[in-house]
């Protein structure tokens, strides 16, 4: 829809609402600069966006956008990663072998059923720190930095020195989010009506090609509209993993705010970010659905 026609549907009331809240957070504004005597500094926040080096003669992306970019790498991996772990445990959830089902069960009513600060830092101290010094990851990355294809590499997943954290933050994120889209892809199945099922296996088709042809395709179209709605509590819940030094936009945030006091700047400026991400993705996923 574009703004100008939106624009022309706004009603007499929509006007007063728009101005009842431009009123109260100015409102707002001015009560924390008299309150707390705050001087603003936005003249420096684009400094820590995006800056020139007169050295190099280039632009580079600063703390903020550093920051920015590496929720989107860890925020695409792990949506991923949770979408095809959520399908198999949301068909586990409804598969005939109860050992499957009560496996799956159990791994989705613990992770939904816990704190997710706390289940970040078991799969981080139990599985993912685990599986990084199994590996020897540090090693393997430092190499690939030192390499010529290094540059390569950085564009998928930034700084190679910061690949083991990137992993981390994947998994632990991506793990957790499974859990909740295991839940959506079971609802959507056991909403397919069971007359469809029984017609697949009258005509002789397999517990495989049921769910192949008949189940998953209806089902997977009912769950987009709840699927998009977790990818965006996905951004939002990125910001967790920052308490396990993953390298994201709010760890950035603290970097910023630690070194410089621009305190409401900063964390103002992060908010925006966080907003531009999660209603551009609203729209994009309200035309897909």
């Amino acid at each position: 829809m574009r703004v100008p026609s939106l624009i022309r549907r706004l009603v007499w009331a929509d006007w007063l609402i728009l101005i009842v809240l431009l009123g109260a957070v100015s409102y707002i504004l001015l009560r924390l600069e008299g309150t707390l005597n705050y001087a603003w500094r936005w003249e420096l926040i684009p400094d820590y966006i995006i800056r020139y080096r007169e050295d190099r003669q280039e632009w580079f992306a600063n703390l903020l956008l550093q920051g920015l970019f590496a929720t989107l790498r860890i925020c695409i991996y792990s949506g991923i990663f949770a979408a095809v772990f959520g399908v198999i445990l949301g068909v586990a959830r409804c598969a005939e072998n109860l050992t499957i089902r009560l496996l799956a069960r159990t791994y989705l009513e613990v992770l939904r059923n816990i704190p997710p600060v706390v289940i970040i830092f078991i799969f981080f101290f139990f599985l993912s720190q685990q599986l990084i010094d199994a590996l020897d990851m540090n090693a393997w990355a430092r190499g690939i930095a030192r390499s010529d294809n290094a540059p390569i590499w950085e564009f998928f997943f930034g700084d190679m020195r910061r690949f083991p954290s990137l992993v981390s933050g994947v998994l632990v994120l991506g793990l957790f989010q499974a859990a909740f889209v295991g839940e959506i892809v079971r609802a959507g199945i056991q909403s397919i009506p069971k007359g469809q099922i029984e017609a697949a296996r009258a005509i002789g088709m397999s517990r495989f090609q049921e769910m192949r042809y008949v189940v998953m395709p209806q089902a997977l179209r009912k769950v987009v509209p709840p699927m998009a709605n977790q990818f965006i509590s996905l951004i939002k819940d990125s910001s967790i993993i920052s308490l396990i030094s993953v390298q994201e936009l709010t760890y950035k945030t603290v970097e910023l705010v630690a070194s410089t006091r621009l305190i409401f700047e900063a964390w103002l400026t992060t908010a925006a970010f966080y907003f531009i991400l999660c209603f551009g993705l609203s729209l994009l996923f309200r035309r897909l659905e």
